[in-house]
């Protein structure tokens, strides 16, 4: 790649390390701007929009053979204004061109992206994903293919019209246009449950077949039904099981990183044996809070360690100085897939002592043929008890051995060179790893990560926080990039987190900011919930409105969920009645398919059984012993808050509603009523279980 100034395009001024990967290309790149927009138009020239992110490979594979290219690159020049787009930056167009290119393929899309579009109103014609540089796999190259595609739009003028219309009609139909008026109820919650038993992977675990996702939103949509089915006596032991085995499943997997911690994208094969080998930070941060939890509930310390491994590296390698966390870690080092990650068993063999080796190796595999093209990735394949057993050893020695051996190979490995890290901020991620991170911190009782939480939080704060509005992406010492729905929503979520952690008063008055800048800027008045951009946004051929989960969780779920929950805290209605328009404005496709709707579910079950709001005010040397009361009885539908008497500026709704005591005192409410307060933790805990005599859990029968 030539790397002189001279070769520079317009790339090479954007901040998106995806952009900047291409600013060198031959290709006349463009960011998305009204400029490009408006000479597309002018010179009656087809728009080239690519999306990908920095660190998916097979976009570095297309760019290295296409982008890269000169006669590849004098096509696009010549044919089309070539519009280069970072996912991460711009959700918005990834959501709107990810479902056109659905709607004309009749398949599901995937990066890198590739787009064609009419210049006069950006409406696509033509999808695709990655296309060789060369006829590959009944493929054609992609510089035949630009070609004809200019040549039909040439010559194919009222088609193209008539396909972009009926295009944007089939979008529009998306936005949910009715809200129910009926009763809601607990059938979708039913129905899921069945659904995700239906989809389970009775051999491997997880759900489907490769490519195998993780899905933390299904698997914590499964330990709260089966955790409210504990709570009324009647236990669903197979939902418990299809989690359990799920989560075991992944994190002794390949899937995970056995000597770092941390969770790659997802499993390329149905045994969780070989992963895509990028580390999102969205995926780790829905997984540490996740198996915080299992940890808590299951009693399991492998799902301990796999939570106290991710949030260790995700401090160390992920959390900027200034507090945010980074986005991503590529998969590929060296021009190569995984080569970071994998070794040769005499190269561990140099490395290990005689017994470390004689119980790493058939641990993860190396005794083993190669799993990965040639190379051994570490996959467990038996028990520390097992070899234990088998060498006539405790297992607290055993454990020894294989912990120094881990570390011996993890300083060996700090020597390679390392995958490109993607650098910049983004809101609705941090948000994500904030919420894990502090819950991690407060259910495994570490201090250390409800610190990096509130570093994160406060750097949202102060960094990207400006005159009232959030801002989505930080790169460069400077926030750009009016923030979306799910940059608003997820930041509210994880502010009840936070403050559940370490109650700080700063952090709920900023979760009221969001809040009311939710309803402001992003609430359909009319029908109920919230649309993807905020009504200032640029006009887009879409609006989304997403009420389904992708590999997030949508939007309108999480603002729903978190408006209640903050509703219920500040006893502020018109927070909980937009969270309740907002499910009956999902309805309809919610209860269609309420498998892919598992975060609006849990909005659902907690506006069918609203949660407990629990308030402790007293002294920081008794919140240790309270909050490990309420963690003891773990429930997905309670909030505790313990508040130090010293707070200062305390809203007045919490003041009102639990105001101090010379003792430690518990509030309760739930829901809409409240009981009367008590200086007991027994108390407080046969109070809890006493008012889910009436909650009519979901189950499977």
């Amino acid at each position: 790649m030539n790397d002189t100034r001279e070769s520079e395009n317009r790339l090479s001024n954007c901040k998106s390390p995806y952009l900047l990967q291409h600013a060198h290309n031959p290709v006349d790149w463009w960011p998305w701007c009204q400029e490009a927009l408006t000479q597309a138009k002018q010179e009656d020239k087809l728009i080239l929009l690519s999306i990908g992110y920095s660190a998916c490979h097979w976009c570095h594979v297309m760019a290295h053979e296409s982008f890269d290219d000169p006669a590849t690159a004098d096509v696009m020049n010549r044919y089309f204004i070539n519009i280069k787009v970072d996912r991460e930056q711009r959700p918005d167009l990834d959501k709107i061109y990810q479902t056109a290119h659905q709607m004309l393929n009749q398949r599901p899309g995937g990066w890198p992206l590739t787009m064609i579009l009419t210049p006069d109103d950006q409406i696509p014609f033509f999808a695709g994903t990655y296309f060789p540089d060369t006829e590959k796999h009944g493929m054609p190259p992609f510089k035949d293919v630009l070609r004809r595609v200019d040549e039909f739009y040439r010559e194919n003028p009222t088609q193209i019209r008539e396909q972009n219309a009926s295009l944007i009609s089939a979008l529009n139909s998306l936005t949910n246009t009715a809200s129910s008026g009926d009763d809601l109820n607990s059938a979708p919650l039913d129905q899921a449950r069945r659904q995700l038993e239906q989809q389970f992977d009775n051999e491997h675990a997880g759900f489907g077949k490769a490519p195998k996702f993780p899905h933390p939103t299904n698997l914590v949509r499964l330990l709260r039904h089966w955790n409210a089915t504990q709570n009324t006596g009647n236990e669903d032991t197979r939902a418990k099981d299809i989690l359990y085995i799920s989560l075991q499943a992944m994190a002794s997997g390949g899937l995970y990183d056995q000597l770092r911690g941390g969770f790659f994208r997802y499993s390329v094969d149905d045994v969780w044996m070989i992963p895509h080998f990028e580390k999102m930070l969205y995926d780790n941060g829905l997984l540490l809070g996740l198996y915080a939890m299992a940890s808590k509930v299951f009693n399991d310390r492998s799902f301990e360690r796999a939570s106290i491994e991710t949030a260790d590296w995700i401090i160390e390698e992920m959390q900027s100085g200034e507090g945010g966390y980074y986005s991503t870690l590529d998969a590929d080092s060296e021009s190569e897939e995984g080569k970071f990650y994998v070794w040769e068993p005499e190269q561990v063999k140099s490395i290990l002592n005689k017994q470390e080796y004689s119980l790493f190796a058939p641990l993860f595999g190396l005794d083993r043929k190669a799993n990965f093209e040639g190379h051994w990735h570490l996959h467990r394949f038996s028990s520390v008890e097992a070899l234990a057993t088998e060498n006539k050893i405790s297992v607290n020695d055993a454990t020894a051995h294989i912990n120094r051996a881990k570390q011996k190979l993890l300083s060996a490995r700090d020597t390679r060179v390392r995958p490109d890290r993607d650098d910049k901020i983004l809101v609705a991620w941090n948000a994500l790893m904030i919420k894990g991170m502090a819950q991690t911190g407060r259910l495994l009782r570490e201090p250390k990560f409800i610190t990096s939480a509130q570093r994160a939080g406060d750097f949202i704060l102060e960094k990207m926080f400006v005159r009232g509005r959030l801002y989505a992406n930080y790169k460069d010492d400077s926030a750009d990039i009016m923030a979306y729905l799910d940059d608003y929503a997820f930041v509210l979520d994880a502010l009840l987190e936070l403050l559940s952690a370490q109650w700080q008063s700063k952090y709920l008055r900023f979760a009221i900011n969001l809040a009311e800048s939710l309803l402001e800027y992003f609430e359909d008045k009319e029908l109920g919930g919230f649309y993807f951009t905020a009504h200032d946004h640029e006009q887009l051929i879409q609006r989304p409105k997403p009420m389904s989960d992708e590999a997030i969780p949508a939007g309108n779920a999480i603002a729903a969920y978190a408006l209640a929950r903050l509703g219920h805290l500040l006893s502020e209605p018109r927070y909980i009645n937009a969270s309740e328009r907002t499910i009956r404005n999902a309805w309809s496709s919610l209860s269609q398919t309420p498998y892919a709707h598992a975060a609006m579910l849990d909005a659902l079950e907690e506006y069918l059984y609203p949660p407990h709001i629990i308030i402790i005010r007293g002294n920081q040397e008794q919140k240790t012993k309270w909050q490990d009361s309420v963690n003891s009885n773990f429930d997905t539908r309670t909030m505790c808050f313990y508040i130090d008497n010293n707070e200062q500026e305390l809203n007045s709704a919490i003041a009102d509603k639990a105001p101090a005591a010379d003792n430690n005192i518990a509030y309760l409410c739930s829901g809409r009523q409240c009981f009367p307060a008590t200086n007991s933790i027994e108390a407080l805990l046969t109070l809890i279980k006493s008012t889910d005599k009436n909650f009519d859990a979901q189950t499977n029968k």
